[in-house]
């Protein structure tokens, strides 16, 4: 029955189904951010036989001594290949060969069926003439022991050896119980096993639909990611060409600002430096005029007459003598104007050099919304057609065969789970049967074992080495009494439990070896494979029988792994022969129409740099001759003093002169000079060294500005005249490269997702590990580890135990001798020697 599940299972799966096809690969791409749900199965993937798998593997090592020889892969296909044949011709050479092969594989198992049977046929006659015999008081019938020197030695030795072969026995009879317990244990199992592996291939049936939804919805995840690139194509297209011409232009932008920046810097401390230089001339000339007055002023006041008299004389004359000092500096009003340079400047300015180049920032700032205008027609129809592909994956998807597969095969799923219902009380009937006759099987064994053991224990504590065989004790006889007890009882019942060791041998280690092993090892599957074996007109049979294309491909062996391996049910059944998931959903088709849309995208940009009136600005700003202007006489002056000698020391010396003069009129003008000079250099001088500062400054941001001002100028043009072949030249190129690189991104999606969609559907959707999962069941937990391990340890434990029941009723009778009480005996001269 176990078998018939299995079969059902995968044949179930399998049967009326169709094909269509997927690379073998059951590696997901690591581009892929998609993942199926995760099916939790209830029913474990391997069996686990627990403490008494060590009993399971002690009959597994005795099977190979018995049977040592590799899996007969060939004889077995030829065997089957004879089955199908309608008359067998025994006396064909072949089939004599073939039978001879068998033989041989089975020569383990014949010799020990033979010794079996020869242990059948002897034993009742051994124990018929024995029991002749002793009626007839020979073979030890006779009521009568005779002395002998080593009486107590061999008593002694029956005693051990068949103490030690009743634990034998007792160890058999102990693995029978087990194995008869463990029998009846485990087919009480075997109905939450099966509602366990239905469970699992109901959850595959509910949980397939709910997988290619998981599919469609990853759709909309994709088109929701594709929309939101079309909808923000302003950033993405128009953000990547932005970025794409933004080193080639931004640098010349910048430098050009910077020079616009320097054109106006230059214009300010032109103006500022000619505003100075009208400012010194007035102020140089005013100087003058107030040197001159107080000079006169001086004079005047020397012409005292006290200025003839001595000590007084002296000091006139060193104030007269230092009066050719007062002097203003007459190169201040002699400094050449700018007004020619600065109506240069202004005609450069004139243009609005900084605006050109706030006009260029923009046209390229602009490019993004330009695009996203300029693409509102193309965006709208790949949108359209991304709808469209979602319909296409949809019927596809709706058309899929797993859907009729799991149809198909929740109805033989049905039909098997009421068939193993219906049939699981009768096999639970029959392994009550099986139980009461193993129990009375060991039942028998240990009553014939605790006989000897009872005969054992009274003969030993009984014994009295005293007392004379005819005047033993009744406990002595009472165990000789037990021995022959169990000897009869084994002498009746031994050969009938050797037939049923024999029979349950037979069965239970070719089961083992020839189903159970091969099963584990999948050199069953590969005898199944083996090409016309189980048809002669096809070549696989799974394929011819599945899709009547007996050619293909398709073995039990790659059915039963890939099931193994969870993979699904698509790429399992090879089932592109009949629905082609890849030309269903052919990325090139489905992609074409939106390649055919970006295509048809035309970006018109219009980038604007600074033309012709700014060149021109450019060119006239570096012809304006601030570059060449003679700095050089402009800061010489500002490091000289306004007037010839520092008024402020003047005046302090000339007011210490006065001072050393008798007090009058001449000491009082002169004090009144000196205060003037003090006033002259606060009013003009100061102002004049501030004025010399202005100028300073102006003329090192001239010098700064007018440094290499041609070559900067001719370096700026060069880079402009780059930027405009690289716009000329590039842009078009440019738009076409990031146009095509968003289109592959966008396309880039719906490959990755329908690239997903096959690997899905061929690889995970529909997995079809609890069909594997429920053969192993059948075959491997209830066929092997249920049924067939716990009858190998029976047959095997029971066996001992028989077995060795002949050498036990030998030591028996033998010691039988020692320990029943004899009608008549030898003469004992010395009974304490006995």
């Amino acid at each position: 029955m176990a078998l018939v599940l299995g079969s059902l299972l995968l044949l179930g799966l399998c049967g009326n189904s169709f094909s269509g096809g997927q690379p073998s690969s059951t590696d997901a791409p690591k581009a892929w951010n998609y993942e199926l749900p995760a099916t939790k199965y209830e029913t474990q993937d391997s069996h686990k036989a627990g403490p008494i798998g060590i009993l399971f593997e002690l009959v597994h090592i005795f099977l190979y001594v018995v049977q040592p020889r590799d899996f007969p892969e060939d004889t077995l296909r030829k065997v089957i290949q004879k089955a199908y044949e309608s008359k067998i011709d025994y006396d064909k050479p072949e089939t004599v060969i073939l039978g001879l092969k068998i033989v041989y594989y089975e020569a383990g198992i014949i010799l020990c069926c033979v010794l079996g049977l020869l242990f059948i046929i002897l034993m009742p006659l051994v124990g018929y003439f024995f029991c002749m015999c002793r009626c007839c008081n020979k073979c030890g019938g006779e009521m009568h022991q005779r002395q002998k020197e080593n009486g107590p030695f061999l008593r002694k030795c029956f005693a051990i050896s068949l103490l030690v072969i009743c634990i034998i026995i007792s160890i058999g009879i102990f693995y029978g119980f087990v194995a008869n317990h463990q029998v009846r244990t485990r087919i009480k199992r075997s109905r939450k096993l099966a509602d366990s592996n239905f469970k699992d291939l109901r959850t595959l049936l509910n949980e397939t639909p709910e997988q290619i939804k998981y599919i469609l919805a990853q759709y909309n995840t994709t088109k929701d990611k594709a929309f939101t690139d079309l909808n923000s194509i302003s950033s993405v297209l128009g953000g990547g060409i932005l970025d794409r011409l933004r080193p080639n232009i931004i640098p010349v932008l910048d430098e050009i600002k910077s020079m616009a920046t320097a054109i106006k810097e230059t214009k300010e401390a032109l103006e500022n430096m000619n505003s100075t230089l009208k400012s010194l001339h007035q102020q140089s000339t005013q100087l003058s005029s107030s040197l001159t007055s107080v000079k006169t002023s001086l004079r005047s006041s020397l012409n005292d007459p006290l200025c003839l008299v001595r000590p007084s004389s002296e000091t006139c004359n060193s104030i007269r003598l230092s009066l050719s000092q007062l002097n203003s500096n007459p190169e201040l009003r002699q400094l050449p104007p700018v007004d020619a340079e600065l109506d240069n400047v202004n005609n450069v300015l004139r243009t609005d050099l900084d605006g050109l180049v706030q006009q260029g920032y923009q046209s390229l700032n602009d490019i993004p919304d330009r695009v996203q205008r300029q693409t509102t027609t193309v965006v709208a129809g790949i949108k359209r057609v991304l709808n469209s592909i979602g319909s296409d994956i949809d019927n596809v998807t709706q058309r899929l065969p797993i859907q009729d597969i799991l149809s198909e095969f929740s109805v033989y799923v049905n039909n098997t789970e009421s068939y193993i219902h219906r049939n699981l009380p009768t096999l639970e009937e029959y392994d009550s049967y099986w139980w009461l006759g193993g129990l009375v099987i060991c039942s028998l064994l240990t009553l014939i074992v605790i006989f000897y053991y009872l005969g054992l224990l009274c003969g030993v504590c009984g014994y009295d080495r005293h007392a004379t065989p005819t005047t033993r004790g009744c406990v002595s006889n009472t165990g000789g009494i037990f021995l022959m007890v169990g000897v009869g009882l084994s002498f009746l019942f031994c050969w009938i439990l050797m037939i049923i060791v024999v029979l349950t041998f037979v069965f239970g280690a070719n089961v083992e070896k020839l189903i159970c092993e091969p099963y584990t090892s999948k050199e069953l599957f590969r005898v199944l494979d083996t090409p016309y074996l189980l048809n002669e007109d096809w070549e696989y049979y799974l394929s011819g029988k599945l899709f009547n294309k007996s050619k293909m491909k398709l073995t039990f062996e790659q059915v039963y792994s890939d099931c193994k391996k969870n993979r699904g049910t698509y790429g399992t059944l090879h089932l592109q022969n009949s629905f082609n998931i890849s030309e269903r959903l052919n990325i090139n088709e489905h992609t074409g129409s939106i390649s055919s849309e970006l295509e048809s995208l035309k970006v018109n940009l219009n980038i604007f740099l600074l033309g012709a009136a700014g060149r021109k600005n450019l060119q006239d700003f570096a012809a304006c001759g601030i570059d060449r202007m003679n700095y050089d006489s402009y800061l010489a002056q500002t490091g000289k003093s306004p007037a010839g000698v520092n008024l402020l020391s003047f005046a302090y010396d000339l007011e210490a002169k006065a001072n050393s003069l008798p007090p009058g009129n001449l000491r009082n003008s002169l004090k009144r000079d000196a205060q003037t000079i003090k006033t002259i250099h606060q009013q003009r001088v100061l102002p004049i060294e501030q004025s010399l500062s202005t100028l300073y400054q102006s003329v090192k941001i001239l010098q700064r500005t007018g440094n290499g001002l041609l070559e900067r100028v001719t370096r700026i043009l060069a880079s402009l005249d780059f930027a405009q072949n690289f716009i000329t030249n590039n842009t078009s190129s440019v738009i076409i490269e990031e146009t095509k690189k968003y289109g592959r991104t966008i396309i880039g999606y719906f490959e990755h997702y329908l690239q997903w969609i096959e690997f899905s559907i061929s690889e995970k959707v529909a997995s079809c590990k609890p069909v594997a999962t429920a053969l192993d069941t059948a075959v491997d937990v209830f066929l092997c580890s249920y049924i067939i391990d716990p009858l190998n340890l029976f047959w095997f434990g029971i066996g001992k135990a028989t077995v060795f029941l002949l050498p036990a009723l030998i030591f028996a009778v033998k010691l039988a001798k020692y320990y029943r009480r004899m009608d008549s005996e030898d003469v004992y001269d010395d009974p304490s020697q006995h």
